[in-house]
């Protein structure tokens, strides 16, 4: 398989990863052929695959617009994976040009595309980092250079923690931003959950999640709730990503369950 040009040398362009194969499915071109191989595989499995990417990105959006008319202006979106549509930054900076927007991740494609991407900007910036290293990155000096924690954060943690196994305890990584986040700050999360019919799909979407560098660990509603412990639950609750605040355009938008979202403010007088 020949190398794309821009493909950091330190990436293996044979081993599909999650952040390149959520880019095919969104429609990007950052991908390689491997990933596009195990997006099909997981279409074959689960037809709804795309839509439910689509679904998980519009929630974003919705939730982004929705903190900012809420006052919050600063940003740390972590997995943030490769821009591709809809960015953080570019719906925050609608609403607000003053809004800053860190983005995080762990693949170098997605951190050199997004540095690309944001070179002119001086209110959104991208860096490598681990979500299973939180205090490496709240304490990361562009990180602190950009972001005023002693102001509101809405940290985004979407579609990232359910790559996290549970001996990495993705309830502690919560708890690490949470503490690093002033009170009136918010944590958003989007995390694939087994749908309530056909688990057997679920089962079969997470065998071939194994064969990449991002296994996957779906959750119950009640498992994700756990990870906001200590924070404010905001309503709708934990909830599909289609039914949390649904905008008018959204009507008729088929229910994902396949994907659950929830929003946690931190409460004054928590640490």
């Amino acid at each position: 398989m020949t190398r794309p040009e821009w493909a950091p040398e330190e990436v293996d362009i044979n081993v599909p990863n999650a952040a390149r194969m959520y880019d095919y499915s969104l429609g990007g071109f950052h991908n390689f052929a491997a990933d596009r191989e195990m997006v099909e595989k997981v279409v074959s499995l689960a037809p709804n695959a795309r839509q439910i990417g689509l679904a998980n990105r519009a929630f974003l959006g919705r939730v982004v617009r929705r903190m900012v008319a809420d006052g919050v202006r600063q940003f740390l979106d972590v997995g943030s994976g490769i821009p591709t549509l809809a960015n953080v930054h570019e719906v925050a900076q609608e609403v607000d040009p003053e809004a800053r927007v860190m983005y995080v991740d762990f693949d170098p494609v997605a951190v050199a595309h997004g540095r690309a991407i944001l070179a002119g900007n001086p209110r959104a910036e991208a860096i490598r980092g681990d979500v299973r290293r939180p205090d490496d990155i709240v304490r990361h000096p562009e990180v602190t250079g950009l972001l005023d924690f002693t102001e509101p954060v809405a940290v985004l943690l979407i579609a990232v923690l359910h790559f996290v196994p549970d001996a990495d305890d993705p309830a502690g990584i919560v708890r690490r931003f949470r503490e690093a986040i002033r009170p009136g700050s918010m944590i958003a999360i989007s995390h694939g959950s087994p749908p309530p019919l056909r688990p057997e799909a679920a089962d079969a979407v997470s065998d071939v999640y194994q064969r990449t560098s991002t296994p996957l660990h779906l959750r119950t509603a009640d498992q994700i709730a756990g990870l906001l412990d200590g924070l404010e639950i905001v309503a709708p609750g934990v909830v599909p990503v289609t039914d949390w605040h649904p905008e008018p355009e959204d009507a008729g938008t088929e229910a994902r369950p396949e994907v659950l979202a929830a929003v946690g403010r931190k409460p004054f007088g928590r640490n």
